[in-house]
């Protein structure tokens, strides 16, 4: 029986992977995405390919409505989703203070308020037939502080600490949560945020190893992966418990700022 995926974020980087790793394994997708042109090339791709179903929703998740609408949508038309993916959201690069406040006001929205929303409102459905798996895109930067970059490093703690308390709630049932915590990655998405000019994208890995990670990791059931790192950034997280916080926030500030 064919599998669904909804997917937002679904006609780029990372988002984009994650429908192609999908569509190979036979299984439908609900694509979420903002860019109408890029659904539409993303539908007739994945089709003509691999001859499953992509049912497109344009939708600006910046929009309180949107999760809502979303979810009204899919059973409107009676499509039974198996897995929620939740891989949208964007970043920015800036002080706080001077940042435009209704830009990093969206951010929160679509990393942190759409992100829970689309979980409120699936998880019923997957607690009442047992069965399901959600897959939460955070990121490394959810584990440390983000001087320069302090909303979308929050934006992802809260979307790693969210993710391990689910994670928690639903370990006794058939339904799994799981959140992907890549590195620096490349996809348009470092150019848009400006994050792609500071040292934290200085060995970027791609977004089709990135979400190939992620979805293995989603199909097992684990809490949580860290995806495309290299082995001195790995130990470079295991490092960071002995840190002190100012030292690790000098550190980090020096890794966030235009280099």
């Amino acid at each position: 029986m064919k599998k669904v995926a909804l997917i937002t974020g679904a006609a780029s980087g990372i988002g984009k992977e994650f429908s192609k790793i999908h569509a190979k394994k036979g299984g439908d997708i609900v694509a979420v995405d903002m860019n109408a042109e890029g659904l539409k090339t993303l539908k007739s791709e994945l089709e003509k390919a691999y001859g499953i179903e992509v049912y497109t929703i344009e939708k600006n998740l910046t929009q309180l409505s949107a999760a809502h609408e979303i979810h009204h949508e899919v059973l409107v038309h009676n499509i039974q989703v198996d897995y929620l993916i939740n891989n949208a959201g964007f970043g920015g690069v800036g002080a706080f203070h001077e940042r435009d406040w209704a830009i990093d006001l969206a951010m929160i929205q679509v990393n942190v308020i759409a992100l829970t929303a689309l979980t409120r409102a699936f998880l019923p459905d997957f607690i009442a037939r047992d069965s399901g798996s959600i897959l939460n895109v955070s990121s490394t930067v959810s584990l440390v502080p983000g001087p320069y970059q302090a909303v979308y490093f929050a934006t992802k703690a809260y979307v790693t600490s969210f993710n391990r308390s689910l994670y928690g709630e639903l370990s006794e049932t058939g339904v799994s949560s799981t959140a992907l915590l890549p590195g620096a990655t490349k996809t348009a998405f470092g150019d848009h945020s400006g994050m792609n000019k500071t040292a934290i994208y200085k060995k970027p890995a791609s977004a089709a190893e990135v979400a190939l990670e992620g979805y293995k990791a989603m199909e097992q059931g684990e809490v949580e992966v860290i995806a495309g790192l290299g082995w001195d950034q790995r130990m470079e997280l295991k490092f960071i418990p002995f840190l002190s916080s100012e030292s690790l926030i000098k550190r980090m500030k020096k890794q966030s700022v235009e280099h």
